[in-house]
């Protein structure tokens, strides 16, 4: 006689109320997706992190309603070139031999008019302010360099050109420890990088209308950000493409460096920066 087996089905444990009550405390009363839970989820997350005294949370950085001044460095020289067995940033002291055999100008290649803009923009009171909202490069191969406001360029000459050299073939130069980038290639044309209510004004020697830079940024909007564009070579013309005014601001042709340092003075001057 063969004994009977009954069949077995697995038993359900009823849940307890406190778990239930667990679970109908995460779930929504309307009817949204997912992205709205995951973003309540985020923002109750934050408001935790902000209310627990043992975690130091940083401020929020409250962007200034003033409006600051911008630099272009058009036609910068920035160019390397393999010299022996090295990549080095081509200047007509170094290299003067080398670019005649390549039957170019050696007073082309002048990045010592570079170095110094960039120390007068960098030094002068009106960046230590807090003043200075952008400054790009445009080298002769219409390659765009961003430099940002609180980095420090190397003093030395020498140091500069390698730095250049660093940043031209690896795109960008980070900060030591951290990610930021404090020099780097970007993406034509500079107008994507410039705020609306931007003025740019360029300024060369050549132009027709000379004007008093102390009375010229005087009479100048205080909602507008001005643009200034200032040629980086040793001779020539900047792009007048993008350029809403031409101006010239001395008798005499100017170097770089110099006419930075009026424009710099004349916004210190408006801006009460001592």
């Amino acid at each position: 006689m063969v004994r009977a087996y009954r069949l077995k089905f697995p038993k359900f444990k009823k849940r307890r109320v406190s778990e239930e009550a667990e679970e109908n405390r995460y779930i929504r009363s309307d009817d949204t997706d997912v992205g709205d839970d995951a973003g309540e989820e985020e923002s109750e997350g934050q408001d935790a992190v902000e209310e627990m005294p043992s975690i130091p949370v940083t401020q929020p950085v409250v962007a200034s309603k003033k409006c600051g001044v911008f630099f272009i460095l058009d036609k910068a020289p920035l160019e390397i070139g393999k010299v022996g067995k090295k990549h080095q940033l081509l200047n007509s002291d170094d290299h003067a031999n080398f670019l005649k055999k390549q039957n170019k100008d050696p007073s082309d290649y002048r990045p010592d008019i570079v170095h110094q803009a960039l120390l007068a923009i960098l030094d002068s009171p009106l960046t230590k302010s807090g003043r200075l909202e952008g400054l790009f490069m445009r080298t002769t191969r219409q390659a765009l360099i961003e430099v940002k406001p609180h980095v420090r360029i190397p003093r030395t000459f020498r140091r500069f050109c390698g730095l250049m050299v660093q940043l031209l073939e690896k795109q960008k130069i980070t900060a030591v420890g951290k990610r930021e980038k404090l020099l780097s290639l970007i993406k034509n044309p500079v107008t994507n990088h410039l705020p609306v209510n931007s003025r740019k004004i360029g300024l060369s020697y050549s132009s027709d209308k000379l004007v008093q830079m102390r009375d010229y940024v005087a009479a100048a909007s205080d909602s507008d950000c001005l643009v200034f564009v200032v040629g980086a070579m040793a001779h020539g013309v900047i792009d007048k493409g993008f350029i809403d005014d031409f101006i010239s601001i001395s008798n005499y042709p100017l170097s770089a460096a110099c006419c930075i340092s009026r424009i710099c003075n004349a916004l210190e001057q408006k801006w009460m920066i001592l």
